[in-house]
């Protein structure tokens, strides 16, 4: 199906300009916006474009993707695709994709400063310093060498963090629902309980799923050593900011870092508020995990580079939501891209239409999940827009299109 605007982009939430100039130089026209657009914004602007960049702002809802026809790729440049509808944008073969190893060395660096920092209360008397009070004093102040470091989810930027904290000489224990493999002397353990009752240090790396919400309440804290630190620089909604809050006023957390929370503003103007606010050895940041001029340009490379990919020659490589498909350009032929309700029967359909239209098919590949299909298809035709159109009539044609 053709759309009139294939060569247009959005990028939003300032997204690293490296990606809208290697996207113009791949012949896209990009636009920019410093801000991260509400649902009626994007509704009325999405029409235009075939490709829709955002941040960990931006929510893409199930209305948006219904207003969003000629919408064919959605790229997440952080980690995270919990802020958009992956299943509905499934549905309508829109594919999405994120970068999930750009800014892991960032995160880990962030973590083990701010593990040094809780320890030695560097946030307290950096501001009492510049209020003109001299607080030189060891009490409360402690080595992070030989004290135990438990990581909550071992994946890209746990396992960094891990690396980074025992070459500092930390014990590093770590809890995962799925088996990891521990690099180092790190150790697994059994539960989350076991995890929080030996950590002098909690640093959570979670997605956002049902299973992680409000993972360390009340409850939780409780369980944590007296005089332990927690620190969360995953999703907000990992972390019962209240009981936080008061676990720190009861002394019982020594400190807490925080870079994630339930609700965050939207953009730079807006006022932040937390109950965390003016309580002692607590340092809060604004979501800056990931924002290093280093992250932020190779994650702005690596999604640009998964839009090329796709919207050039259909590959769905890396993509969240869609079935991974890679199928080597063939010269001389056209391709067809063919995204489809996983049905019985869909292939066969399909190719009576190519083969009634004395088409020659010169490669496909077709890769399915529970729900969908997705089909990649080089054929000898000088009518393959024709074809793609009689594809795209088939009663579980989900989307198709040309590419070249």
């Amino acid at each position: 199906m053709k759309n009139p605007n294939k060569s247009r982009i959005l990028l939003v939430e300032n997204i690293h300009p490296i990606a809208k100039e290697f996207l113009e130089n791949d012949g896209y026209q990009v636009d920019l916006l410093t801000h991260s657009p509400s649902e009626e914004e994007l509704i009325e602007l999405l029409p235009k474009y075939c490709a829709l960049g955002i941040r960990s702002k931006t929510e893409i809802t199930p209305k948006i993707l219904e207003h969003s026809q000629h919408l064919f790729t959605i790229g997440c440049f952080c980690i995270g695709t919990n802020q958009v509808d992956l299943l509905r944008a499934r549905h309508k073969g829109v594919a999405v994709f994120n970068a999930p190893h750009s800014n892991t060395r960032s995160v880990a660096e962030l973590v083990i400063a701010e593990m040094i920092s809780l320890s030695r209360q560097l946030g307290d008397r950096n501001t009492k310093a510049h209020q003109g009070e001299w607080v030189k004093s060891a009490e409360g102040s402690k080595e992070v060498r030989g004290k135990v470091l438990g990581i909550v989810g071992y994946g890209h930027i746990g396992s960094q963090v891990s690396v980074l904290a025992e070459s500092m000489g930390l014990k590093v224990v770590f809890y995962d629902t799925k088996k990891m493999l521990p690099l180092g002397n790190a150790r697994s353990v059994a539960s989350l309980d076991e995890l929080l009752k030996i950590s002098d240090f909690v640093t959570l790396h979670v997605p956002e799923i049902p299973e992680t919400m409000n993972m360390i309440g009340q409850r939780e804290l409780s369980i944590m050593k007296k005089g332990s630190y927690l620190i969360n620089a995953s999703r907000g909604t990992v972390v019962v900011i209240e009981d936080l809050a008061a676990a720190i006023e009861s002394k019982h957390i020594a400190g807490c870092a925080v870079d994630v929370f339930p609700v965050e503003p939207s953009s730079n103007k807006e006022k932040f508020v937390s109950p965390l606010q003016g309580l002692p050895n607590v340092i809060l940041t604004p979501h800056i995990g990931g924002s290093t001029e280093e992250a932020q340009k190779a994650i702005g490379i690596e999604v640009a580079e998964s839009f090329h990919r796709f919207l050039k020659i259909g590959s769905s490589s890396g993509a969240v939501n869609f079935p991974n498909v890679d199928l080597p350009v063939k010269k001389g032929t056209s391709r067809i891209l063919n995204v489809h309700r996983n049905e019985p029967g869909v292939l066969g359909e399909i190719n009576t239409i190519i083969s009634n239209a004395g088409a020659n098919i010169e490669g496909q590949y077709l890769s399915t999940d529970d729900e969908i299909g997705y089909l990649v298809m080089d054929v000898h035709s000088t009518h393959a827009e024709q074809l793609a159109n009689e594809i795209e009539k088939l009663k579980r044609s989900i989307r198709t299109r040309v590419v070249f």
